[in-house]
């Protein structure tokens, strides 16, 4: 989920890692196992002077299935569900009126379940799952095109 943020201006850093589960300093031979309580998530780094938070919203919706409680396309399990994390009261009511239009929009059949959570503790994950998308490009677009996200977000969105 990193390409479409990564060279947009104002955009500083993402970083792959892990939040939200008991573990400290998790292992993602763990984080795979599901029962860390760990997401496998992204953390941006961005100037809110040239990118706005509400920017960053518009552009998660349409990279997942905000209806799916049980993964993401073929990544099953709980450390892939899809969560907004917030860090202020501003970027949690912002990211509460944003999940307001997905619902709205009635682009879905289920109920839209992205929760809009407290930031917990990041864990920077291992540095294979750094730019996993640019070490590995063929398998990066393989696997994107097998599990059915491409054409859900061409369908979707």
């Amino acid at each position: 989920m990193v390409t479409p943020f990564e060279e947009l201006p104002g955009i500083h850093g993402i970083v792959s890692g892990y939040a939200g589960g008991s573990v400290v300093n998790p292992t993602y031979e763990q984080v795979k196992t599901g029962t860390t309580g760990h997401y496998e998530v992204v953390q941006i780094t961005y100037d809110p002077e040239l990118f706005s938070y509400e920017q960053l919203l518009e552009l998660y919706w349409p990279q997942i299935d905000p209806t799916d409680d049980g993964g993401q396309f073929q990544d099953r399990g709980s450390q892939y569900r899809t969560a907004i994390f917030y860090y202020s009261d501003d970027q949690r009511m912002s990211a509460l009126v944003s999940k307001s239009k997905v619902v709205l929009s009635k682009r879905f059949q289920g109920p839209v379940v992205t929760g809009i959570l407290p930031a917990p503790t990041f864990y920077r994950a291992e540095e294979f799952h750094q730019d996993y998308h640019k070490k590995n490009p063929k398998h990066y677009k393989e696997d994107r095109e097998q599990s059915g996200r491409d054409s859900f977000i061409t369908k979707h969105w």
